[in-house]
């Protein structure tokens, strides 16, 4: 069975007519089609007019040269091939982060032929936050960006793929030497959660966003002073933090950092994680928990003046203590047989806040109620046993089933450490700055929720193991230009007028207009934009320059 089609070309205008012929696939065993150019529509009398089928090889020619891969594009200024209105006003801001915090460079040391898709995909998704990258086409033919062409969802792919574990590691050498060797550097993990059942490292394990999913987890270093990441790390999602450690000393001993300082919480707390952190000579500060044998000693010491004035901080608004420990450091020597045993000095600060004391109290109670309708319901949680145990006395017998009485001294050993908390560090000595110091982590976490929520990574979409290492470091690119920006609004109280994304809005109106053979002319620039060029650490754009 056969009808006729026609099907206009928008490049060309013309309309084409195909004779369509209907049959039955025997092997594939479902209907087919196929279609034969028979002609085309002559656009002044309406007939058909036969064609020689030249125009068939023609566009044979055409598909097969747009399914060959994108060749890398000449270096120089990228010229324009059409006249055309665009916007690009929040990527010349993304083009000065880029030369000034170096990624620009260094990207092109180690991407020498793909840097600019690498750039252009990452503006895309600090420009288009959320949106899918099928979508990146629509966006390429609006804005003036790196790669100056569409990169389509085949072609990411591909570049994804390419990217290499030497390339990464090169490129975090060259970042991390633009950081400050007398920083300290926050590292922490997030959990990205994924459906996928063929990537390796998606296990199930505490998952920080509550998903009930399985997980791959990323840990990530950031700089105190800069504010910028410049490492990370994809683990398997059933690792906890706590055995991490070694790994990363392991990488960045690797990547030559000898003299790193690292802050961390309590998570990564452990006897073994800080006597290898000693055994490396490596700075750390790092939260802990109240039941550590030295905390609940230095509580008890100081638990008659806990909220004497000459304690009080008021910039933290909380009473400061601090006391040198001699912490008992332990070393197995294999090729010897032997363990070493020695003390090594360290600083124990205690920080104590009435409000926290509230909080704390309110807090165990409610588990404690928790715990024991559990138990007496029958309905035990294995995660919990540890402390049914510590909290409770719990009897069951066939007549009056299941009794509990409280085990009052460990109730009151709990009482004693509501309202504090401690850091532990081999290398500052000042309650206060190590605090400041701590409360630097909270830009890895706000650094997290833009890497999963701005950047669409929430979950992982991709099924390949090579696509999705080069995804996760395109989006860590983009992260460390959302971490520049963001350094500058808290700076400069930008988020007392603007979002994020009211900010990125405000710039990405201005356009440009392009046409062959003349210099692109800068639409305008109001003062207010200007000024926030300036606030962001920006020449303001008041000529456009040739890009390169």
């Amino acid at each position: 069975m056969s009808c006729i089609i026609k099907s206009l070309d928008k490049r060309t205008g013309i309309t084409y007519v195909y004779e369509s012929t209907s049959y039955w696939d025997k092997e594939k065993k479902q209907p087919r089609s196929k279609r034969v150019l028979i002609g085309k529509v002559d656009p002044k009398t309406g007939e058909t007019v036969p064609t020689d089928g030249r125009g068939n090889r023609r566009k044979e020619r055409l598909r097969k040269e747009q399914e060959q891969p994108l060749a890398p594009p000449k270096q120089g200024p990228v010229p324009a091939i059409r006249t055309e209105r665009v916007f690009y006003g929040a990527t010349y801001l993304l083009d000065q982060i880029g030369e000034i915090t170096g990624i620009v460079a260094d990207l092109k040391t180690c991407f020498p032929d793909t840097y600019k898709q690498i750039l252009s995909i990452a503006y895309y998704l600090i420009l288009e936050d959320q949106n899918p990258l099928y979508r990146f086409g629509k966006w390429a033919r609006l804005h003036r960006h790196p790669y100056g062409r569409n990169i389509p969802s085949q072609r990411s792919t591909e570049l994804f793929q390419s990217i290499s574990e030497e390339q990464k590691m090169r490129f975090f050498r060259l970042q991390g030497e633009r950081r400050s060797e007398k920083e300290y550097w926050a590292y922490d993990t997030t959990s990205i959660s994924s459906y996928s059942e063929t990537l390796r490292q998606v296990k199930y394990g505490k998952n920080k966003d509550g998903d009930r999913l399985p997980q791959i987890n990323l840990a990530i270093l950031f700089g105190e002073d800069s504010r910028l990441p410049f490492y990370y790390r994809k683990l398997a999602g059933n690792i906890p933090d706590i055995k991490t450690i070694r790994e990363l000393i392991r990488e960045l001993d690797v990547l030559g950092y000898e003299k790193a300082r690292l802050v961390m919480d309590r998570g990564f707390c452990s006897s073994d994680n800080i006597n290898a952190l000693y055994k490396d000579h490596y700075k750390f500060l790092l939260g802990a928990s109240t039941t550590l044998k030295y905390a609940k000693d230095f509580i008890r010491e100081i638990s008659e003046k806990k909220d004497h004035f000459e304690h009080y901080d008021s910039d933290f608004e909380l009473y400061v203590f601090t006391k040198t420990i001699a912490w008992n450091y332990e070393q197995h020597r294999p090729y010897k047989g032997d363990t070493i045993h020695e003390e090594r000095r360290m600083y124990l600060h205690l920080y104590y806040n009435p409000e926290k004391q509230v909080d704390d109290a309110k807090n165990f109670n409610r588990r404690m109620l928790q715990y024991r309708e559990e138990i007496l319901s029958g309905r035990r949680v294995p995660e919990h046993e540890k402390e049914y145990r510590k909290y409770f006395n719990i009897k069951e017998t066939p007549k009056r089933g299941i009794s509990i009485t409280y085990r009052q001294e460990n109730i009151d050993a709990a009482h004693e450490r509501y309202g504090f908390f401690i850091l532990l560090s081999n290398e500052v000595k000042d309650p206060v700055t190590a605090l400041k110091l701590y409360r630097m982590r909270d830009i890895a976490e706000k650094a997290f929720w833009n890497y999963k929520d701005r950047l669409n990574l929430r979950r992982t979409q991709t099924s390949s193991e090579s696509a999705l290492e080069g995804k996760l470091f395109v989006e860590f690119v983009a992260l460390i230009y959302l971490s520049y920006i963001n350094k500058k609004m808290e700076d400069g109280h930008l988020y007392e007028k603007y979002t994020m994304h009211e900010l990125l809005d405000e710039l990405d109106v201005i356009e440009c207009f392009l046409e062959p053979g003349k210099a692109p002319i800068q639409g305008e620039v109001l003062k207010k934009q200007e000024q926030l060029y300036r606030d962001l650490g920006v020449t303001p754009l008041l000529a456009i320059p040739d890009q390169k």
